[in-house]
């Protein structure tokens, strides 16, 4: 092999691994950084960490939201049909959240209430928002 092919060769060889290491690097960090949320039924099967954050999603029970008067504090039950968690929050709600609408909550479980610092409402594939088709 002469002098050039080598040379070819060893460059080819170098952007391969700096390739691969790239990709491999992005892979990690995006699996390490991906959350996912567990259902009530995956929390009280034991799936949850106690004392670390993760998020709690389902559907807000009818009847279940009551607000403090004069605070930001609420507390909410959420389902997944099978089981319920209690959940509390203290601050402003998304435009989104109410009764009978998904929801995820991100913070810790205690004593067995989902004390959330973090409340995402959700919706479902049919959403419009506000003042689009004459609403």
């Amino acid at each position: 092999m002469n002098a050039a092919r080598k040379k070819r060769l060893f460059w080819i060889l170098t952007i391969l691994v700096v390739v691969i290491g790239v990709v491999w690097s992005v892979t990690k960090a995006f699996n390490e950084n991906m959350v996912f949320f567990y259902t009530p039924s995956e929390l009280l099967s034991g799936k949850g960490v106690v004392g670390q954050s993760y998020r709690l999603g389902g559907m807000i029970e009818t009847g279940s939201v009551k607000k403090e008067p004069g605070t930001l504090k609420i507390s909410f039950v959420v389902s997944d049909k099978k089981q319920t968690v209690p959940v509390t929050y203290s601050g402003i709600l998304p435009d989104l959240f109410k009764e009978g609408t998904g929801v995820v909550a991100e913070g810790q479980l205690k004593e067995g209430v989902f004390v959330a610092h973090t409340i995402m409402a959700k919706h479902d594939e049919n959403y419009m928002p506000p003042g689009v088709n004459g609403k």
